[in-house]
């Protein structure tokens, strides 16, 4: 016994010839721009081309006064022209551009080059520019075609996209080059953040490291983005010392996060200066120390001592956190007091600044952005790219820093007395 079967033709795969949502969406004010650019460009092409030759296109030479031609005002001459592909935010067009040979001083001539529309040049700035602004927003190289095939007529792929983000380097390099003697930075926020990048066809962990000046004015600017093997005192010491190197002034404060490698740094090139822990970091430690039914109360005593409104309140709250959990967990105890004056150097300064300098939370918030953005990614190119990409993100706009809490008192004296650490 046999059964006909018949077939849903929803379920059939869709052709080419379909259409498909938005291709009805005819937009009369779109197409009529877009019809004219053609010509708006060969005409702008043109209008060069005759400025260079001193006499416009079938123009005719200068005559004396007998009517004879001369050379006057020749520079050279036309010779037909040649057909190149743009794609801007109008769209992919094709375009006639002329050619012309211009008279040297020694007699020959040369090639007429147009200012206006580079040798080779297929995308306009603008066009490039949004793509950029794309794959910095989030769209990884494969993604764009996708997403910017109505802007494009689908001319733009992920090897257009590796391609213009790869003229961001000149930009790139002129950023790390610059002199920074003219920064009048008072205060470093550092830390580091760990990136997968494809280093000989293999996804391998790097760290970026990461510098934020504050200006007199409380204006956080981003100073350096560093890709380096790690957070070893050796890699934090090279950050440094380039950052030294192109004119970076001693800073007056500084907020690490408390690795090892970058108090060594430190120590080697502002031994001296004030150095604040951060105490997010801190307190995780103190959980990690810790069981987890302890956590709570951790975090309260924890809270209450760091959230203080004087530096008064804040040595009588660490002294009694130090006498509790020496005898209820001494390993907490130990890990508060392995921070030493260091977690409290937020009070040498004027109680207005107090929140912005408790904590490395400037780099946090970037570096949680950052991972976001690179998200649809998952393992970057190279280790530049990566470097340059966090960079981007701030010098585009993409992502913007407010100035610092109590920047107004920026330039008030600071404290010279820390707080009595003897519990």
């Amino acid at each position: 016994m046999t059964s006909d079967s018949i077939c849903s033709t929803r379920f059939q795969p869709e052709t080419d010839a379909e259409e498909r949502l938005f291709d009805s969406w005819f937009d009369p004010i779109e197409n009529a721009v877009r019809d004219r650019v053609r010509s708006f460009i060969e005409e702008l092409i043109e209008g060069e081309l005759a400025a260079a030759l001193a006499r416009p296109r079938y123009g005719r030479r200068a005559t004396n006064g007998e009517g004879v031609e001369t050379s006057a005002g020749v520079a050279g001459h036309r010779h037909g022209s040649r057909t190149r592909t743009l794609t801007g935010t109008f769209g992919r067009t094709e375009i006639a551009v002329p050619r012309a040979r211009l008279m040297r001083p020694d007699g020959g001539t040369t090639e007429w080059k147009s200012q206006t529309l580079r040798a080779y040049q297929r995308r306009t700035l603008a066009a490039e520019a949004l793509i950029a602004s794309a794959y910095l927003a989030g769209v990884n190289t494969r993604r764009v075609r996708r997403a910017l095939t109505t802007l494009f007529g689908g001319a733009v792929g992920k090897d257009i996209v590796s391609r213009t983000w790869r003229k961001v380097k000149g930009d790139w390099d002129a950023w790390n080059a610059r002199s920074l003697a003219d920064e009048p930075i008072v205060r470093l926020i550092l830390d580091g953040t760990v990136v997968r990048v494809r280093l000989d066809r293999q996804a391998t962990a790097i760290s970026l490291l990461v510098v934020i000046g504050v200006r007199a004015d409380g204006q956080k600017v981003l100073l350096a983005v560093k890709s380096m093997g790690g957070e070893s005192a050796e890699a934090w010491r090279a950050v440094l010392d380039d950052l030294i190197k192109r004119g970076l002034r001693r800073p007056e404060f500084l907020i690490i996060d408390g690795a090892a490698g970058l108090d060594a740094a430190i120590a080697a090139v502002w031994d001296s200066v004030p150095v604040q822990r951060c105490t997010v970091h801190k307190h995780r430690n103190l959980l990690a120390h810790a069981p987890e039914r302890l956590h709570e109360e951790i975090t309260a005593d924890y809270t209450d001592m760091i959230y203080a409104a004087t530096p008064q309140e804040i040595e009588t709250r660490r002294k009694a956190f130090i006498r509790k959990w020496r005898l209820k967990h001494r390993a907490v105890a130990d890990s508060l007091e392995e921070a030493g004056d260091a977690l409290f150097a937020f009070t040498r300064l004027q109680p207005s600044q107090w929140k912005s300098a408790r904590t490395t939370n400037a780099i946090e918030r970037l570096h949680e952005e950052f991972k976001r953005r690179i998200k649809t990614q998952t393992v970057l190119p190279s280790a530049e790219t990566a470097a340059m990409l966090f960079w981007a993100l701030l010098a585009s706009g993409q992502i913007t820093m407010r100035k610092v809490d109590g920047w107004q008192t920026l330039a008030t004296q600071s404290i010279a007395q820390p707080i009595d650490l003897a519990a």
